[in-house]
C-alpha cells in the first residue's frame, strides 16, 4: 500500500512540475508589444508619429570606376565534355546581366532505358540547383552519381569560361 501511495505522489509531482515549467518564446513568432488583443468594441485612434511623414533620403548608387574589372559577358558558355562510366556529360549555361540565368545539360547518358529514366529526373534537378547556387557547388542527385559528377565538372568549366 505504501508503494502505491508513493508512486501516485511521485507521478502527481512530476505532472505538476511538467505543467508549471515555463518555456522560452517561440523564435519563429515575432514578439508583440501588446500581448492582449484589442477589444473590437472599443474604437482606437492612432496618433501619427513624427517619423510617419518623413521622406526617406535616397541612397546614391555607386558608379563603377573605370579601372574596375568587367563582369562576366552575357552569352552562352559550353563546358568541356566530362566522360563518365555511362557516357559523356556536357553543360551549357546562359549568362545575362552578369549572372547565370539558365543551365542545361546538352549531352548526357541516354544509351538505354535505365539511363533515360535516371537522367529524366536528375538533369532538371541539377539544372535548377546550378542556377540557384550560381556555382558548381551543388548537391549531387541520389541515384545519378556518375551523371552528377560529370555535370559538376562540365558546369565548372562553363563557369570558368564565363568568369563567374
Amino acid at each position: 500500500m505504501k508503494k502505491i501511495v508513493y508512486s501516485l505522489l511521485v507521478t502527481v509531482t512530476a505532472v505538476v512540475l511538467l505543467f508549471s515549467y515555463k518555456t522560452s518564446p517561440d523564435p519563429a513568432q515575432p514578439p508583440t508589444d501588446n500581448p492582449v488583443p484589442p477589444d473590437p468594441a472599443t474604437p482606437t485612434t492612432q496618433t501619427p508619429r513624427p517619423t510617419d511623414h518623413v521622406q526617406p533620403t535616397p541612397t546614391p548608387t555607386p558608379t563603377p570606376s573605370p579601372t574596375a574589372p568587367a563582369g562576366p559577358a552575357d552569352g552562352l558558355y559550353t563546358g568541356a565534355s566530362a566522360n563518365t562510366r555511362y557516357g559523356p556529360v556536357q553543360v551549357q549555361i546562359t549568362v545575362e546581366g552578369g549572372v547565370m540565368t539558365k543551365s542545361d545539360a546538352v549531352v548526357y547518358p541516354d544509351r538505354d532505358p535505365r539511363d533515360i529514366s535516371i537522367n529524366r529526373v536528375a538533369i532538371p534537378i541539377l539544372n535548377d540547383e546550378a542556377v540557384a547556387a550560381q556555382s558548381a557547388k551543388i548537391q549531387m542527385v541520389t541515384g545519378a552519381t556518375f551523371t552528377s559528377r560529370g555535370y559538376i565538372t562540365s558546369l565548372q568549366d562553363a563557369l570558368d569560361q564565363a568568369g563567374i
